[in-house]
């Protein structure tokens, strides 16, 4: 595990047909690289980017850093003097979780009933009924696991979150 003051660089070779590239250095400027590389080669990746939905983590954590933080108790939903309803706090949190999973916090961006019960203090079957409107509007997907059912936000329901606390002003940017 990398610490959080070392700057982490990528290599990325790219062969397409006859050509090989090679791109080293910050991943930032070797996304950017990579991506103007591939539109210029291959322009019908610039059609299908128009309807191609995808949260990378930056985007999440520079999108959510009002109100998620990274505890050492885990990934956390931070609303203090922020009024949330249920459904936004129990989506928040499996937000937190997937972040908390892509940066190498957490082992896993799908959480129990009783996880997000634990960490959003919530009532047992507020939690339950919430994850029920969620997971029948899409925005929530059940995953079987050996531990039981547990929850994962889709792209959908990070979209409806970013939508829903835009207009109250809850996210940066």
């Amino acid at each position: 595990m990398m610490g959080l003051s070392e700057e982490p660089k990528v290599s990325v070779t790219i062969t397409l047909g006859d050509l090989r590239v090679e791109f080293s250095g910050r991943p930032e400027v070797i996304a950017a690289q990579v991506d103007e590389f591939l539109h210029k080669q291959i322009p019908t990746i610039d059609l299908a980017r128009r309807i191609y939905l995808s949260y990378s983590t930056r985007e999440l954590v520079e999108k959510f850093e009002k109100v998620i933080k990274i505890t050492p108790e885990g990934p956390r939903v931070w609303f203090e003097g922020v009024k949330l309803s249920d459904k936004e706090k129990v989506a928040l949190q499996l937000v937190a979780a997937k972040i908390g999973h892509q940066t190498a916090r957490s082992p896993s961006d799908a959480l129990l009933v009783s996880e997000i019960q634990q960490s959003t203090n919530l009532n047992p079957k507020s939690v339950s009924s919430r994850l029920s409107e969620l997971v029948k509007g899409g925005l929530v997907e059940r995953v079987q696991t050996d531990q039981g059912v547990k929850y994962r936000i889709t792209t959908q329901g990070i979209s409806w979150l970013i939508e829903t606390l835009s207009k109250r002003d809850l996210l940066k940017g």
